[in-house]
């Protein structure tokens, strides 16, 4: 089993036994959620340290999660029970509300991109008092207005950035250098028009 799999499953058996607890009916103090800066620094790095010894690390603050550390393009998290399901299952909903709930996370590069801004907006509107419903309902809108962008292929570019491409502007249709630009894991995104493509060949 891989590393980030298991770092996934610890987080879920950590909700699943929290669950098993009683829980609070609504949001305790924000205080209780939070953890001095330098402990929950600690705690984010009980990840595999081949990733989080480099990560950037995020702690919680009273408006949301912010860079307490800097890092390279993964990112290491403590989670709380804002994390939790608020769709199914349904004994897990109410978890939202639990200030006990520590669960370590690290988020790969392209999971930064793609999960955690999720996980993110979680945060932010359980410390805005909203409960699962509307927690659920937030998701479901801001997902909507993402809309969908050409199919693309993927391919690491060590130390390129945009402009050794063409310099296309991020969204555009053309070739373009997008993530962790300069870097060992920098990626170069070539997007495929999906109306040129027929029987799986190009036109």
């Amino acid at each position: 089993m891989k590393k980030s799999t298991l770092m996934y499953f610890a987080f879920l058996v950590s909700m699943w036994v929290a669950a098993a607890q009683a829980q609070p009916s609504k949001y305790q103090p924000t205080e209780q959620y939070l953890m001095p800066q330098a402990d929950e620094i600690a705690l984010a790095r009980t990840a595999p340290a081949n990733i989080s010894d480099r990560a950037m690390i995020q702690a919680l603050t009273k408006t949301g999660f912010e860079v307490a550390q800097q890092g390279n393009g993964s990112v290491c998290m403590v989670m709380r029970g804002f994390s939790a399901p608020t769709y199914t299952p349904a004994q897990f909903r109410d978890l939202v509300y639990d200030a006990t709930v520590r669960a370590p996370i690290c988020f790969t590069p392209p999971a930064v991109q793609e999960v955690l801004p999720y996980y993110e907006l979680r945060t932010k509107l359980a410390l805005q008092a909203k409960n699962p419903d509307e927690i659920a309902e937030a998701i479901a809108v801001a997902n909507a207005k993402i809309g969908h962008w050409h199919p693309q292929v993927m391919v690491f570019a060590p130390y390129y950035n945009n402009s050794m491409v063409g310099g296309s502007p991020f969204g555009s249709p053309f070739l373009q250098g997008t993530d962790d630009a300069e870097t060992p894991i920098s990626v170069v995104v070539i997007p495929v028009d999906d109306k040129l493509v027929v029987g799986g060949e190009m036109k």
